[in-house]
């Protein structure tokens, strides 16, 4: 025996002795169950170490097959809460729910997780992060320009980045103290005793904010305004040239916008410089209105009655009251819209339809080379996503009725159902559900790959489990007291993971 498997068997040997005591000890408070599980160690892992690791069942302790869909191999021990995987250069294990640990060195990716979704760490090439329900966390990485950086935030009380290019260095401190750089939507984010004073910088402009929301001052490339939210405020931009990142020199639009008494009085004039200036006036809820080459919109009673006439998409829309009842006729938009009760809209691209909402829901995108189309009953209920491929003609499904199963089709037609599925079908193919949850309440699972021609069929974590390919075919129960296995020419039956008889079929 080589040196190596020698040292594997004696480790496998030395486990086996302390599961026996531990077994033994147990059942002097249960005899019963202490007697089964024992048998069930010792059948199991006797099993292992006479046969090593071949496609075969060793008890609840251990079963080793191979995966359906995929290249590669599975080994699942005590029922779903132990399993390893290993596929092409991807390797899993994980303890559902409590840990899982999935890496891949060919693109340098590595993730940890614990009780997902609380706590994880995440490594892909350079980057980094680590974060215990998105509260505290750390990150780090690489720029662009080749400058390291390390993030820590303690949300939403401490936020701070150090880095080799010290510009991008900054430390807050909230509400006290502090700056953010490309944080939050913003460039940059300064502020003083918050809300009494902040300071926002997102590209040219600039906002000093006065015990935020209610009062600020604004300027920048040609621009300057103020506010004291919600009384009075004003806001003018001239027309300024901008060159963009492919050189080009680009118009940004002037405005002029104020209000008073905010909602009841807007004044608002945009898009000057280019083709299509803008202008609206609102007297809310009187009346609003706007005005532009491309479009006309007027509201009475807002937002009750609304009538737009849209000429650069071509349709008129008659509403009232928003978003409740709506009705559009032409070219660009079709709509006949009384909620809940029925939508129906349909343009050249979409088709959005529902009746009794949410009772029932249908929605399509349709673009030059795809084809994707969902049904939904009662949201997730019941949900229908097809993706088809115009150009080849190949199809895509994935069928959920929650909490009952999830089912697959991939475009080469290899298929997968799992019951049950309790959170798949708010977060389809969240890899961190599949690796923590799913183990735990997948008690049927069923795969077929359309291009090798394999299958396989598991009942409650292999108690029962069937696999099958062309020339071959297994049959497992009672994970693995009775075992089951042809392959064209011999047939082998086996029973209590050792004996076993083996019977040569006639050639045809």
């Amino acid at each position: 025996m080589p040196l190596k498997y020698r040292r594997k068997s004696m480790n496998f040997k030395l486990i086996t002795i302390k599961l026996f005591f531990l077994v033994h000890a147990f059942s002097k408070q249960s005899k019963q169950t202490g007697q089964l599980l024992l048998a069930t160690v010792i059948f199991g892992l006797g099993s292992f170490f006479a046969h090593g690791q071949d496609n075969s069942s060793h008890g609840a302790f251990l079963k080793r097959y191979p995966l359906t869909l995929e290249a590669g191999w599975r080994t699942e021990t005590a029922g779903p809460f132990f399993y390893s995987q290993q596929k092409e250069t991807e390797t899993t294990w994980a303890f559902p729910p409590f840990y899982s640990c999935d890496q891949d060195p060919a693109v340098a990716a590595h993730e940890d997780d614990y009780f997902y979704p609380f706590l994880s760490e995440i490594h892909y090439g350079k980057e980094h992060r680590w974060q215990l329900f998105q509260l505290i966390s750390t990150s780090g990485g690489q720029e662009q320009n080749g400058a390291t950086k390390k993030r820590l935030t303690l949300f939403p009380l401490y936020f701070s980045q150090r880095s080799t290019d010290t510009n991008l260095n900054y430390t807050a401190v909230v509400p006290f103290y502090g700056q953010l750089k490309n944080r939050l939507f913003h460039d940059k984010i300064s502020f003083l005793m918050f809300p009494f004073y902040s300071q926002t910088r997102k590209r040219d402009v600039i906002t000093d904010n006065y015990l935020y929301p209610f009062g600020h001052r604004r300027y920048g490339d040609g621009l300057w305004g103020w506010q004291i939210w919600p009384f009075v405020g004003s806001e003018h931009k001239d027309v300024t040239m901008h060159t963009n990142s492919f050189g080009e020199i680009e118009t940004v639009a002037g405005h002029d916008k104020s209000f008073y008494l905010w909602p009841l009085h807007l004044k608002q004039d945009t898009g000057r410089g280019t083709t299509n200036e803008q202008k609206l006036r609102a007297s809310i809820p009187l009346y609003a209105y706007t005005r532009s080459p491309q479009r006309d919109s007027t509201t009475v009673l807002w937002p009750f009655f609304t009538w737009l006439d849209n000429r650069e998409r071509n349709y008129h829309e008659w509403e009232g009251p928003w978003p409740f009842v709506i009705f559009a006729r032409g070219e660009g938009k079709t709509t006949s819209r009384v909620w809940p009760l029925f939508s129906k809209s349909h343009n050249a691209v979409n088709e959005s339809d529902s009746y009794c909402w949410p009772v029932w829901q249908f929605r399509r995108y349709h673009a030059e080379s795809l084809d994707q189309r969902r049904t939904q009953v009662l949201f997730y209920l019941y949900s229908r996503l097809t993706e088809k491929n115009t150009e080849t003609g190949k199809e895509k499904v994935r069928l959920d009725m929650w909490p009952f199963f999830e089912w697959h089709r991939d475009f080469a037609g290899s298929e997968k159902l799992q019951v049950l599925a309790l959170a798949e079908p708010f977060v389809p193919d969240n890899r961190g559900i599949e690796r923590n949850w799913s183990p735990l309440w997948s008690f049927w699972r069923a795969e077929d790959n359309a291009k090798t021609r394999a299958s396989s069929r598991s009942l409650l974590w292999n108690l029962y489990r069937h696999e099958a390919m062309p020339g071959h075919k297994k049959t497992s129960l009672l994970f693995g007291l009775f075992q089951y296995q042809c392959d064209g020419e011999t047939e082998r039956t086996r029973w209590f993971y050792g004996y076993s008889v083996i019977r040569r079929l006639a050639a045809p």
